[in-house]
């Protein structure tokens, strides 16, 4: 066991195996674990969203985890209710006397908590927006610019983020930070995956979860009332098996651009996560190559 209680965080791409990694590293060390996945959250997108909650028993013991299947499909869930939602589910681990395992590949989400992210509920402000309204997005994102640090363009991509952006940032100028800031002691460990292994780990999985129902899982879900709009929110599997169930793509065309797309997707996971490292994070390199008991054994010599 490890002579301290780190929040131990197991990240990388999108079918790189850290659930499963992860797993059975709690196992070994009666831990549970923390989703770190942005879409997981979710009830009713299980296989769109890769939860494979079968892997979190191993050998007939059952894994606990944690802020999977937390809210509805249709409502959307944030960053800001993500770190809230962390800190009090590692309280309740530590509580227990048990070690937390961070586990995904959602960077922000990973990101805001280790780095204590000021995320507040900032109130709409009508008269700010009218202002906005009357400059142009390159005036406005280079305001934003002045306020923070863009580590990419998913502020600047869209005028109503920039202004939401723009708000937010000009309220934390104006009044001062008074919540209560929580650091941990924590240790991560990012898969290291050559990009053609990950390119063919994606495809054989894609498959297999359309092999799964992912299509009438997609379908229940309009069923239910969800637009088709508002899926395209939830990631790229449900934005083309939508466009396939109207009829907008081929069953072959949805196949190859959905797979090209999650590759994509990939690309920029990595992207994330050598910028966190370069931003000061430490991480340790587990070779996806190496096998399982392998990548267990070298998490632990680290933590010890």
């Amino acid at each position: 066991m490890p002579t301290n209680n780190p929040l131990i965080c197991i990240i990388g791409p999108t079918a790189c195996g850290k659930t499963r990694l992860a797993v059975h590293l709690a196992c070994l060390l009666n831990a549970e674990i923390i989703s770190a996945d942005s879409r997981q959250v979710y009830r009713h997108m299980d296989i769109g969203t890769g939860k494979d909650l079968n892997e979190y028993t191993v050998n007939g013991i059952a894994v606990p985890y944690h802020l999977i299947d937390i809210v509805e499909a249709g409502y959307q869930y944030s960053v800001f209710e993500y770190q809230r939602d962390f800190h009090e589910a590692y309280a309740k681990i530590k509580a227990g006397n048990h070690l937390a395992i961070c586990c995904g590949g959602s960077g922000m989400y990973v990101e805001a908590v280790l780095k204590d992210y000021r995320l507040e509920k900032v109130p709409v402000n009508e008269a700010f927006r009218a202002r906005c309204m009357q400059q142009s997005d390159e005036e406005l994102a280079k305001e934003l610019a002045r306020c923070k640090t863009l580590h990419n363009i998913s502020d600047t991509s869209d005028r109503n983020r920039l202004i939401r952006a723009l708000e937010i940032e000009t309220y934390y100028m104006s009044h001062p930070d008074k919540s209560e800031h929580i650091t941990y002691d924590y240790r991560i460990f990012y898969i290291d995956i050559e990009r053609e292994r990950l390119r063919s780990n994606i495809a054989k999985r894609l498959e297999e979860r359309l092999q799964a129902g992912m299509i009438d899982e997609v379908n229940r879900l309009l069923l239910q009332g969800l637009s088709a709009e508002s899926l395209k929110y939830y990631g790229l599997e449900y934005k083309y098996i939508t466009m396939y169930l109207n009829h907008e793509l081929s069953y072959d065309d949805m196949k190859n651009q959905l797979c090209i797309a999650i590759g994509q997707f990939a690309k920029r996971q990595q992207t994330w996560l050598n910028r966190m490292r370069r931003s000061g994070l430490e991480m340790v390199a587990v070779p996806y190559e190496l096998p399982l008991q392998d990548k267990i054994h070298l998490i632990v010599s680290h933590l010890h």
